[in-house]
């Protein structure tokens, strides 16, 4: 059987009825929309910092920890739900199940040096309280792939399903890439204005000192001049 009839046989093979399933895409579009609700309340209104007493990096790290959390639950609700989902076996083959290594194996990288090169903060949304990186990270994996994390956490996913024959976890492996690309398209630009912002306080405080110092050269000289009279 070639991939492609695999492929129409498999896609029949998904229990809809599954309230798993259903589970498991609750907690695919719950996670990112969360983070992103509680992200920009706290950027408004820093109700995380105050909660610790003004120390964002607490606050950050707090969030931290429960995107983590969030994430390995979805992760166990995925898997679940894939293994008492139909399998389709014509997906146990050698290109299949070599592709399925590849994806998890090249996510993995991706998601674990960007969380490298970027640390606690970068990762977990530490722009949101302030804490700002020096400039934009252009080093592996962001010189390869523009979003690492989301797209090798979507290659996680579905080298998973491939590996755990199951064309339900495809479905739901496609459902993640399609809500973080909805993600992006509000965290993107949001964390865009948020380093514009900087630059042009930089910029503004850079105009600032040039006239003050300006001012401050001119009288000095005036006072030069009086005192040579």
């Amino acid at each position: 059987m070639d991939i492609l009839q695999c492929y129409t046989d498999s896609r029949l093979k998904v229990d809809w009825s599954d309230n798993r399933m259903w589970l498991a895409v609750g907690s695919v579009i719950f996670n990112p929309t969360f983070w992103n609700i509680v992200a920009r309340k706290e950027y408004r209104s820093k109700f995380i910092t105050r909660i610790f007493k003004g120390n964002s990096l607490y606050g950050c790290y707090a969030l931290a920890a429960t995107i983590f959390i969030l994430g390995l639950i979805r992760d166990a609700i995925f898997k679940y739900a894939v293994d008492n989902q139909p399998k389709a076996e014509c997906m146990n083959i050698v290109p299949i199940q070599a592709l399925a290594v590849l994806l998890f194996t090249v996510g993995n990288i991706f998601v674990l040096t960007s969380m490298w090169v970027l640390g606690v903060t970068g990762t977990y949304l530490g722009d949101y309280f302030g804490i700002l990186m020096d400039e934009r990270v252009t080093s592996f994996p962001f010189n390869v792939n523009e979003n690492p994390m989301y797209n090798g956490t979507v290659m996680i996913f579905m080298g998973t399903a491939l590996w755990s024959l199951s064309p339900a976890g495809v479905y739901l492996s496609l459902i993640v890439h399609f809500v973080y690309r909805i993600a992006l398209k509000f965290e993107g630009p949001f964390t865009t204005e948020i380093y514009n912002k900087r630059e042009r306080e930089r910029t503004a405080a850079k105009e600032t000192a040039s006239v003050k110092g300006g001012k401050s050269g001119k009288k000095n000289a005036k006072t030069g001049k009086k005192k040579e009279l």
